[in-house]
């Protein structure tokens, strides 16, 4: 190989990690973005007068219209490229954040909450699509996990970033200026990877035999992300008032721990491509499953601790094992799916995961609402795991181009 090849190889490897990079960001906005509602629910119910059944609403329009936009969402990814809707959605979901802040009533914040959903409900087709045509097949699976982990640390970062910016500017404010951070961004974004040039292609047309074919083995990744996503929604929901109301410990003494689970979950995404190729290469499929198994036995012990220190510390490793399983799940899909159809088939991975988010929280409340018990709850989130262990027997097939 000659000087100008390895120059080449050099610069095509700053692209890719390039690529990544802004992804990686991307993913850490749009967390925050979306976290920020959580965070101010209790600020935006007061304002307006809402009552939990309406701040119920509040909280699960985004998922409602983000969960039905990830298909057809990665469809448009497909058709269209990734950049373009990636700098379509950006703009949207930071235009609709902004709105947020200036809704007017009930009615208002709703419709809003619904457009920041669609607008938001391509990007993570049109990023991972990305990280998947940047990098050799030797590489994405780990790419792609590195992608997915930033998602734990927009969660871990999102209170701190909102919270002070409620208590300095109201609700309203934080809003405004969380969507004026999604603007810089898509100027950030616009800059480094240049729409407009098309020698730099955001698209790959890939194998035409598989153009428009529906990979029926998504499916089962879809299935195991939903499980997954149960597990991951129904504590960061519920488990601050089992804490407080089951268990009566002082939350605000504890609130330095609250990041810990998020942190730990960023960590095992990040690794959990690393560990696929190191050491289930050929066997993917069996550390999603693995990763499903211990995660039961943990969740398990988390809610048969009687000490805070055993909870938490259950907590985390179930974290830990959760997330190292869903980010290869992710990883694995990189590997296996066409690049022609990658857009769309990440759609219905994702539809799984946001249909828990919609699902996750309502179904616990009932449980509770039926047993008088978070006990039992929260064994019915063993079953998630379960059921996520059961759908990753079920995965197989090929890699393809």
């Amino acid at each position: 190989m000659d000087e100008s090849q390895q120059l080449m190889g050099q610069n095509e490897r700053l692209k890719s990690y390039r690529t990544l990079v802004l992804v990686f960001l991307g993913f850490i906005v749009c967390f925050i973005d979306r976290s920020a509602m959580n965070i101010a629910l209790a600020y935006v119910g007061k304002s307006f007068t809402l009552t939990p059944a309406q701040l119920g609403v509040v909280g699960s329009a985004f998922f409602f219209s983000y969960s039905l936009m990830q298909v057809p969402g990665g469809w448009l990814v497909d058709r269209f490229g990734t950049k373009w809707m990636t700098v379509l959605s950006l703009l949207a979901w930071s235009v609709f954040t902004v709105m947020t802040g200036f809704a007017w009533s009930f009615t208002s914040l709703i419709i809003i909450r619904v457009l920041f959903g669609i607008g938001e409900g391509s990007y993570p087709s049109a990023a991972m699509k990305q990280v998947r045509l940047a990098f050799p097949e030797n590489k994405r699976g780990q790419a792609s996990a590195v992608a997915i982990s930033s998602n734990y640390i927009g969660n871990a970062l999102a209170p701190f970033i909102v919270a002070p910016l409620i208590a300095l500017l109201s609700w309203r404010g934080a809003f405004h200026v969380v969507g004026v951070l999604g603007l810089v961004y898509l100027a950030f974004y616009y800059f480094f990877e240049r729409p407009l040039n098309r020698e730099i292609p955001d698209y790959d047309t890939g194998d035409q035999k598989v153009k428009g074919k529906f990979d029926w083995r998504v499916l089962s990744f879809s299935v195991v992300v939903f499980g997954f996503s149960v597990i991951t929604k129904g504590l960061d929901t519920w488990m601050p008032t089992c804490l407080l109301q089951a268990r009566h410990i002082n939350l605000k003494g504890i609130a330095w721990l609250v990041p810990l689970p998020s942190i730990t979950a960023g960590i095992g995404s990040f690794i959990a491509g690393f560990i696929m190729v190191k050491f289930f290469t050929g066997h993917e499929k069996w550390l999603i499953s693995l990763s499903a198994l211990v995660t039961m036995v943990f969740m398990y012990g988390m809610f048969h601790s009687l000490s805070l220190t055993g909870v938490i510390t259950f907590e985390v490793l179930a974290y830990f094992t959760k997330s190292i399983g869903f980010a290869a799940s992710y990883a694995f899909v990189a590997q296996l799916v066409a690049k022609t159809n990658y857009g769309a088939s990440i759609g219905v991975v994702n539809f799984g995961g946001q249909l828990a988010g919609f699902l996750a929280p309502i179904l616990i409340g009932l449980v509770i609402q039926g047993t008088h018990s978070y006990t039992a709850a929260f064994l019915v989130l063993t079953f998630f795991a379960l059921l996520a262990f059961v759908a990753s027997l079920t995965i197989h097939g090929k890699k393809a181009n």
